[in-house]
C-alpha cells in the first residue's frame, strides 16, 4: 500500500484531501509539518507528499528514495529544489489555476484602495468627524493613469484585463510573454524600464526565480515615479525590502501594499509595520471559501494520477 504524507496544517483539516486520496489506496500520514525528525522519516518512507510552503531542500529530497511525486498545494515553487527531484526521478508538480479571480482581485483591491485614498479617508472620518482639507491629498481619475504588470502568467493577465476594465491604460513586462499575446488583451509590451517610469501603479505577478529575486531594488526603485504606488501578491522576494522602505521614507515612492513578505509572518518589531505607507495583508490574496477547496483537491489529485503511474496535469519539472 501506498503512503501519502501531508506535511502541511494550513486548512484545519484534511477531509478534502483524505476524501480525494481514497481513490488511490494509499495511506496518509498528517504529518503537519517537515522540519520534526518523526516528520522528516515519515517523508523518507513516503510515495508522495504533500507540501503548502514548507522547505523541502535536496539534501532530503535525496533520501526520499520510495517518492514518486512533491505535490505542492498552491502555486509557488520556491521551497522546492526542482533539480534535485529531477534528478531523483521524483515529479514536482503545483496548482497554478485555483486562485487566479482572488488574487488578481486582490491586487486591483490595493489599488483601488490607494486610487481613491481610502485609508486617508476613514482615518480623516475617524479623527475629524467628516472631512478635512488640511488632511486631503489630490486624486487622479483612472482612465488617466496607467498599470504597469509585472508578469503576464495566468493571474497577471487576469489583473491587467481587470485594470483595462477599470480604464487603466495597462503596460505589460514579461520577457516570456509575446508582444502578440499581451497585445490581444488590449495592454502594450514594454520593457522593465518603461514600465517603471512610466506606471502609477504596479503590480507583480513574477515566479521567485534567480533572475527575478529582488527585481525591485534600490536601482529599480529610483526609476518609478515618487507618486508611483507598488502592489504584490506574488513572493516576497521579487522586492528588496529594505531598499523600498528607504525609497518609501525619502519620498520616493508614494506607497506599497504587500501581501507576501520574504519572512512570514514578519517580527514584531518590523519596520513595515510602523510606516503608515506601507499596507500589509497576511499572505491571504489567494483565499475564497471555493479556493481553499479546489487547492487541495487539485493538489491531491496530482498524488492519485502519479500514484496510478500516470503523468501528472500540471509537472513543474521533466522527467
Amino acid at each position: 500500500m501506498p503512503t501519502v504524507v501531508i506535511a502541511y496544517e494550513a486548512f484545519g483539516d484534511y477531509n478534502v484531501e483524505l476524501e480525494t486520496l481514497r481513490e488511490s489506496g494509499a495511506a496518509v500520514i498528517q504529518a503537519g509539518n517537515l522540519t520534526t525528525p518523526e516528520a522528516q522519516q515519515q517523508a523518507i518512507d513516503a510515495d508522495a507528499i504533500m507540501v503548502t510552503i514548507q522547505k523541502v531542500p535536496g539534501e532530503l529530497i535525496e533520501r526520499m528514495k520510495q517518492c514518486k511525486i512533491i505535490s505542492r498545494v498552491g502555486t509557488g515553487l520556491d521551497a522546492i529544489d526542482i533539480p534535485t527531484a529531477t534528478k531523483c526521478g521524483i515529479w514536482v508538480t503545483n496548482v497554478p489555476d485555483y486562485s487566479i479571480d482572488e488574487v488578481s482581485t486582490h491586487a486591483i483591491s490595493l489599488i483601488l484602495m490607494q486610487a481613491r485614498r481610502l485609508p486617508l479617508l476613514v482615518d480623516m472620518v475617524r479623527q475629524t468627524g467628516w472631512y478635512s482639507a488640511n488632511m486631503d491629498r489630490p486624486a487622479q481619475r483612472l482612465s488617466t493613469q496607467t498599470l504597469g504588470v509585472v508578469g503576464f502568467g495566468r493571474i497577471g493577465r487576469a489583473s491587467a484585463r481587470k485594470g483595462r476594465g477599470l480604464g487603466l491604460n495597462v503596460l505589460v513586462y514579461d520577457p516570456y510573454a509575446s508582444k502578440e499575446d499581451v497585445e490581444a488583451e488590449g495592454c502594450t509590451s514594454v520593457d522593465l524600464e518603461t514600465l517603471l517610469r512610466e506606471s502609477d501603479y504596479i503590480t507583480l505577478h513574477s515566479p521567485l526565480t534567480p533572475q527575478t529575486e529582488r527585481l525591485i531594488n534600490a536601482t529599480t526603485l529610483k526609476l518609478m515615479k515618487p507618486t508611483a504606488y507598488l502592489v504584490n501578491t506574488s513572493r516576497g522576494g521579487l522586492i528588496d525590502e529594505q531598499a523600498l522602505l528607504e525609497a518609501i521614507q525619502a519620498n520616493q515612492l508614494a506607497g506599497a501594499a504587500l501581501d507576501v513578505l520574504t519572512v512570514e509572518p514578519p517580527a514584531p518589531d518590523h519596520p513595515f509595520l510602523k510606516e503608515p505607507r506601507i499596507t500589509l495583508t497576511p499572505h491571504n490574496a489567494w483565499y475564497s471559501e471555493q479556493a481553499k477547496i479546489d487547492v487541495r483537491r487539485k493538489g491531491a489529485e496530482e498524488v492519485v494520477r502519479v500514484l496510478r503511474g500516470e503523468k501528472p496535469k500540471f509537472p513543474a519539472n521533466k522527467l
